[in-house]
Parts: structure tokens; sequence; C-alpha cells
């Protein structure tokens, strides 16, 4: 039993040529209509080895192939004088209720029947045994798997759309194809939403407990799960579902354990302390891609640092911050080693305030005389920048908050467990008791937030996993300079460039 497609009139045309040479895969219908000029019907049946033609008031189009070999065809093309039936055509309208179409168009109405016809019939699954009969090599694709509790977006109309033409292209050239579909547990984004229940209900993991949360986690895949894929099917990706895979499949996690003891015996995964983004909502570091920011009017804080043993009045180092409440977790104060109004404090000690500690006053290239009074205060354990200037100065490295987002004892008993932006305003108004503020005033600001919660990212130190990067980054870039791969537009070449140029592991 053929398949059945409505084509473009030229499509159509296209369809017989590639039918009768022996390239198309799978049996089919082509039709075609051509304002004015009728219904033009072709049929192909079994991988071209019958002669087809296409006929009408306009064109005729003969195919014959030459059953020696299915690479020479024979095709002619001849336009037919023109018409001198002079009756009006017949209407669309009269045309589509004789083939069952009534009133507007409904996809669903045909193009799901025969999807499913599709699928049912195994037109998606590869045939091996043909590729070796006319010796022509297997096409595989893997889907880049989407999250299986997510929904149609543009990113998977576009990876279905190119993944679909490649699989449909090389099927019809007589290839076995395997387009290998699956989703992905998406673990992050489950997470956020099962919590989110949680919490609608009056409870929370940590409440309910690992166990418990991980059975709410699996009622909500198998709730949620499956809507993406039936709208993949909906798009025509013609994948081979007998086929599909979910990243937590037992098999799939063995391949992915033994991938990382392989990476990790190469020295290209390893475990390390660096600077990471935490998602103190998720509780999670999230990787840079995950990472919005979004400009918004905060405050610049302008606050002295006070020599150790000076005049609160008279004896300190003005220096501005966007974050009091990092304060707690500064171990020195910068300043550029060009600018003449600090040099003779350099090598001099300050005085943390509200504590009791003192921390030095030292010179980097990297402070902006411009920006702010010129003074920086660095907190290498709460920003990636002051975290690269500790390392080059060897500062030691504070952690201030807890995991949650919450104050640690580091800060001291009165803000211990106390939620960080109510921390600091408590720590400016205690501050201004002391006498050690100097102003604050409205200030614009590149705000990092969680792509997946929404909530403020904070920079923290935490041990994780890391994948070297430097050797895959420079195997990418070579292969775009030596023309391997061809980035189209160029113009994102720069782009690439900047990402692999300035990577760090990851």
């Amino acid at each position: 039993r053929p398949c059945v497609r409505v084509l473009p009139f030229m499509t159509a045309c296209a369809a017989a040529l590639l039918a009768a040479s022996g390239v198309a895969a799978r049996p089919f219908v082509a039709v075609a209509r051509r304002p004015g000029a009728g219904a033009l019907l072709e049929v192909a049946h079994g991988r071209g080895r019958q002669a087809a033609a296409f006929a009408g008031p306009s064109l005729s189009l003969s195919l014959v192939q030459n059953r020696a070999s299915s690479s020479r065809i024979r095709a002619t093309v001849k336009t037919s004088p023109p018409s001198t039936d002079t009756s009006p055509p017949e209407p669309y309208d009269q045309t589509n209720r004789a083939c069952g179409i009534v009133g507007k168009y409904d996809p669903v109405s045909f193009e799901t029947p025969i999807y499913e016809w599709w699928e049912r019939s195994g037109c998606f699954a590869p045939d091996a045994k043909h590729g070796e009969d006319n010796g022509r090599d297997p096409y595989v694709l893997p889907m880049p798997p989407p999250n299986v509790t997510g929904r149609l977006h543009m990113g998977h109309a576009i990876f279905v759309a190119l993944q679909d033409v490649l699989a449909r292209f090389h099927r019809m050239r007589g290839r076995p194809v395997l387009w290998t579909p699956g989703t992905d547990h998406a673990g992050i984004a489950t997470q956020l939403q099962v919590e989110k229940r949680l919490l609608a209900e009056g409870t929370d993991r940590k409440t309910v407990g690992r166990e418990k949360f991980l059975e709410r986690v699996w009622e909500y895949k198998a709730e949620q799960g499956g809507h993406i894929t039936r709208q993949l099917r909906s798009l025509g990706a013609s994948a081979d579902w007998s086929r599909e895979r979910f990243t937590m499949d037992p098999e799939l996690c063995e391949s992915v354990t033994e991938a990382f003891v392989r990476l990790h015996d190469k020295g290209l995964v390893y475990r390390g302390e660096y600077m990471v983004n935490w998602a103190p909502l998720l509780q999670t570091a999230v990787s840079d891609l995950e990472v919005e920011y979004s400009e918004e009017e905060g405050k610049l804080y302008y606050f002295k640092y006070v020599l150790e043993g000076g005049d609160p009045d008279k004896d300190f180092i003005p220096v501005a911050t966007t974050r009091p409440e990092t304060i707690f977790g500064d171990t020195a104060v910068c300043v550029n080693p060009d600018d003449d109004r600090f040099r003779h404090l350099v090598g001099k000690r300050v005085m943390v305030p509200t504590m009791d500690r003192s921390i030095p006053v030292i010179t980097d290239d990297y402070v902006d005389v411009e920006f702010g009074t010129g003074a920086l205060k660095i907190t290498p354990g709460h920003d990636p920048n002051d975290y690269a200037i500790g390392k080059r100065h060897d500062l030691p490295i504070l952690n201030i908050m807890n995991r949650d987002g919450t104050m640690n004892a580091a800060c001291g008993a009165k803000y211990d467990k106390m939620e960080r932006f109510a921390a600091r305003e408590m720590l400016w108004t205690d501050m201004e008791v002391l006498g050690l503020t100097i102003k604050a005033e409205p200030h614009m600001q590149r705000v990092p937030r969680s792509q997946r919660g929404g909530e403020v990212i904070e920079p923290l130190v935490s041990s994780q996993w890391f994948v070297k990067t430097e050797g895959m980054g420079k195997k990418a870039l070579d292969a775009v300079k030596d023309g391997d791969i061809t980035i189209v537009p160029k113009r994102f070449e720069k782009i690439w460039y900047n990402w692999l140029e300035d990577i760090h592991d990851w």
C-alpha cells in the first residue's frame, strides 16, 4: 500500500524522477495540483523498478529506467500544445470534496493517520539488507534528546527540520537510515517542578526525605513524560521510535559510568575546588550557559575601610560595593599601582567593618581607577574576579554563606542563618550606627539569575567535578581554522573563537 502525499507541482515531478531512478527507499504516491492544468498523478511503487509518467494539458514527463543499471536513467520533458478546452476549470472546492476534503483543511484528519501508518509499517526503520544489496553505507543520526517533561519550542522545531531533511534525503538515496530518538531526564527542570508541587502542599524535599522525593520525581515523569515525543511526531519526525531511549534507562546509566571512568583514567575529568555559579533555590551549581544577566536597578554603597589603629573620621580608604553582605568575606583591599591617591597606604592594614579582623592593602592592575572610589574590596570566596586576584596574591578564601543563600557562622552570631539580602540591610544599618558609611546611591547593574529557578546566582567556591577543556577546545578551533567545519553565516566564526579561545574547565 503506497503512502499518499499532496505536493507542489514541481516537487511531484522531482519525486517521479527519484522514484523511477531507484532513489526512493519507500513506495509512495505523489499527487500534484497545478492551477488550470487539472490533476497530475504519478505512481512509483517499489524503489523505482517501474516506469513512471506524468501527463497533463501543459506538460508531459516520461521516465524510463534502464533495468540493467539503476544509475542510468533516460528522461524526456516536452511541452504539449496549448489546450483547446475553453470550459472553466473545475473549482478546487469541488475537487477537494470529491477527494473527501470538506471545509477548512484539518491537518490532524490527514497527517496523523498517515504518520501513524508510516510508523506502524516500519517506514522509519533502517533496511540494512537493502544497504548491503546496493553497496550503500548506513547513515545514522542521534537525536539531541529533549527534556522528557518538556514541551515543543522553536529549538526542537529547528533540529527536527534539519535532521528530518537529512534522514529522508539519505533514505531516498537508498541508504539504510537510523535516526535514533530519545529524551533527557532534565534533572534540574524536573526537580524545580516537583519542588513547586511540594511547596503548594505545605512541605519541601528536605521534609519528605530523599527516597520519597525520588518517588515523586518518577511520578511526575510518568505523568508529564511523552508529550514532547508526541509533538515531535506531529512535526513529521521520521525517527525510528522503536529504538527510543531515556537517559536514565539502566543500560544508558551503565554507559555514562563507563565513559566517566575512562575520562577520569585519562585525566580529562577531575575533582577540584573552583568558583561556580551557585543557585541557592535549587542548591546546585549551574553552568555559565544557564545563567542569564538582567539590567536591574540596585545601589552602590560607599563605606570606610579604617586603617588599623586609625581615626574613623579621617584615617580610612573609601570603598564602594553593590553587595555589602560580602564584606564579611573580604580578605584584602586592592588599589591600582599607578593610583597616587592610595600609594602611601599600600602595605598597611585596614579593619573589616563590624569584625575584629584586619586585612592588607595590595595593588593589582585589574583595579579600575575610574570606577567607584578607585579602591576595591576583595572577596575571593564570592566573586569570580576577586577569586582570580586572590589566586594571584595568595589570599585566603572565606566562605560566608550556606548553600541555601543564608549567611553562616563566619559572619558572627547576629547574622548566622540570616537570609543574604536581609543581612545586607542589617549590616548597612549597623555600619551607619558605627559611623562607617559614606553614602548609598542608585546604580544600574547586571544581575546574574538562574535560568531555571530565577533566583540571583551566588558565586562561591565549591568542590565539583570538572572536565578539562583545553585540548578539546583546541581541536574544535583547528577544525574551523583548517576548513574541516564551515560555520554559516561566516560572521558567527567570531562567536566560535570567543568561546573556545577564552575557555576554562567545565
